[in-house]
């Protein structure tokens, strides 16, 4: 998967990072929470394994420090919906 350029970005992480991919993504401006929204598009190889196994894998580097929430979804509005997040978060917390 990889990160792509999309409409209502703001931002761009790790431009001069050459051991990394530029990350095109939204900075939600007065965030509480310092929200940050990305994209990615998957391969037409990684689609059809999506497709069958129902999974998507993650890495996240914490250099140490505590695990962020994280929140995947294939529906952009759900970023933007407060109510469909906060349930995420309630029933991620429980978990």
């Amino acid at each position: 998967m990889k990160p792509v350029k999309f409409k209502g970005q703001n931002c761009t992480f790790a431009v001069n990072q050459p051991e990394y991919l530029p990350l095109p993504a939204h900075r939600v401006e007065n965030s509480e929470r310092g929200e940050v929204i990305f994209c990615g598009s998957a391969s037409f190889k990684e689609r059809i394994k999506i497709l069958f196994t129902g999974r998507i894998w993650c890495s996240l580097l914490m250099f140490g420090k505590p695990l962020t929430p994280s929140f995947f979804t294939g529906n952009k509005w759900e970023m933007f919906n407060k109510k469909v997040f906060k349930e995420y978060c309630k029933k991620e917390s429980q978990s």
